[in-house]
């Protein structure tokens, strides 16, 4: 009995955790679906690209770097991005984005991650830093 009443209060304490976490953090703009870390943010020998030039010229597995915005939220980790040049989807997992800050569609970001370039339908870059440049 003691057993399942210390799990149970474990099981209650990682549930109230995860929660808290997924209300702090995170994108917080447009969106077609219900919304869903720091680490090294010195230079980087990445090369920064835009979309348009990324989906035309990009290479499968290509480490880049984008700057721009995350204009809406397409469902789970499915997010589109928009430079000047223009737009694409990327796929950022909820642990990238910066703990204890808002991003939305006014908040200008640059996202390294490696691109996933698709002979037959869309290509996305797949998203390992999400950085905030201005807010």
């Amino acid at each position: 009995m003691k057993r399942i009443v210390s799990l149970t209060a474990i099981a209650t304490l990682c549930a109230a955790a995860a929660f808290a976490h997924a209300q702090s953090t995170g994108y917080v703009g447009p969106s077609t679906k219900a919304a869903p870390s720091a680490g090294y943010t010195g230079p980087s020998n990445v090369p920064l690209m835009t979309a348009k030039d990324l989906l035309a010229k990009g290479k499968d597995d290509q480490q880049v770097r984008l700057q721009g915005k995350l204009v809406g939220h397409k469902g789970g980790d499915n997010y589109e991005f928009a430079d000047a040049s223009g737009r694409m989807t990327v796929e950022i997992d909820d642990e990238h984005f910066p703990q204890g800050v808002k991003v939305d569609q006014n908040t200008t970001v640059e996202l390294v991650g490696e691109f996933d370039k698709e002979l037959v339908g869309e290509s996305t870059l797949d998203v390992d830093q999400l950085k905030v440049v201005t807010r």
